[in-house]
């Protein structure tokens, strides 16, 4: 997507056609929360909230907000857990994403630090954090360039 590209009055056809590289569509319970939850920890930036969508962006990154609804005629609904965790399994990581400063933030926003911040034999400083539906947040960064050098 073009770093121009106005994700307030982007058309959906547009949008959709200029995506390009991985994506995440991310099926949540409540859009409008997950985006004041990413907004709040991850300092993530939300675009077009609604009860049903929302473009989400942390840096040059885009994913998206859906809401069930929106995927009533898609086969994937079919497989969703009625039950939370949702995100079992799977690993959403904010690289250059403070992890101390998310720890601190994230249980007020509605988060559960799964794993506070600790440093990893592969260089990395990272939390997990859980939001209301599961999925596992795991901001990132390197532990100290020299060290992970070696």
């Amino acid at each position: 997507m073009n770093t121009e590209t106005d994700y307030e009055t982007v058309s959906a056809e547009y949008f959709g056609a200029s995506l390009r590289g991985f994506g995440f569509n991310i099926l949540v319970t409540d859009v409008r929360r997950t985006a004041r939850f990413l907004e709040a920890v991850f300092a993530m930036k939300a675009h077009r909230v609604s009860e049903d969508f929302a473009i989400m962006t942390h840096g040059t990154n885009v994913m998206q907000l859906h809401s069930d609804s929106t995927y009533a005629s898609n086969p994937l609904l079919g497989l969703v857990p009625e039950n939370p965790p949702r995100g079992a399994g799977v690993e959403i990581r904010l690289y250059d994403c403070d992890p101390e400063d998310a720890s601190a933030k994230a249980e007020a926003a509605g988060g559960t630090i799964l794993q506070t911040p600790t440093d990893k034999p592969h260089g990395l400083r990272e939390a997990y954090i859980l939001c209301a539906d599961g999925y596992a947040w795991v901001p990132s960064q390197p532990i100290e360039k020299e060290a992970a050098r070696g």
